[in-house]
């Protein structure tokens, strides 16, 4: 079976059929990747073969770059990661004050969710914890620094550890997406509920949110 580290030029070709071929690799991948991205948040249980189908390779293509379900599933979150952390970074974070540029970072992680249901539908365990958690840190990094912002500014309540309402925060993610996937409640009905606990948990009550 075909690696990607093992497509390079053979001793004699020419250097522009080893690019053209990896070149060919990287579309091949992206494919797939692409194809995995769609068909795993309609169906979860998508199949190897049919996310070949969808990409319009062959099984033997698919696993060349993904050698398992679950390496290829990963890099699904790690793609759809890289784009909500994105996104997040673009809603001004150090603009405004603090609680409403979390509460900001809430809405954008959220809207990836929308964008992206295989999210709400990757069942616990299905993905390695310690590389999951690796996942969270910037995200729990921007969460932390703005929550050390606004207990200077005097929005948050100083007398939580930061550490610890990050831990929070982001348990509440959590269980407001198990909600959703579990259809108990609404992804609209989870957002607004977690914008009042994040609200309540930092200690700013009387904060309406603009």
């Amino acid at each position: 079976m075909t690696r990607m580290s093992e497509i390079r030029s053979s001793p004699g070709e020419p250097a522009s059929a080893g690019r053209r071929r990896r070149a060919d690799a990287e579309r091949s991948r992206t494919a797939v990747l692409d194809a995995a991205t769609k068909l795993l948040g309609e169906r979860p249980d998508a199949s190897m073969d049919a996310i070949a189908a969808a990409a319009g390779v062959t099984r033997q293509t698919v696993y060349a770059h993904y050698p398992s379900r679950e390496v290829l599933l990963a890099a699904v979150v790690d793609r759809i990661s890289a784009e909500a952390l994105a996104a997040i970074d673009a809603v001004g974070l150090d603009e405004g004050p603090a609680v409403d540029a979390l509460l900001r970072l809430v809405e954008a992680s959220w809207q990836t969710f929308e964008r992206y249901p295989l999210l709400l539908r990757i069942a616990p365990g299905e993905l390695d914890p310690s590389a999951d958690h690796e996942r969270h840190e910037p995200v729990a990094d921007r969460l932390l620094r703005l929550i050390r912002r606004g207990q200077r500014a005097g929005e948050i309540d100083r007398g939580l550890r930061p550490a610890w309402l990050v831990t929070a925060v982001i348990a509440l993610g959590h269980a407001a997406g198990e909600e959703v996937r579990s259809g108990r409640m609404s992804a609209r009905a989870a957002t607004a509920a977690l914008r009042v606990s994040l609200v309540r948990l930092l200690g700013a009550q009387d904060h309406s949110p603009r």
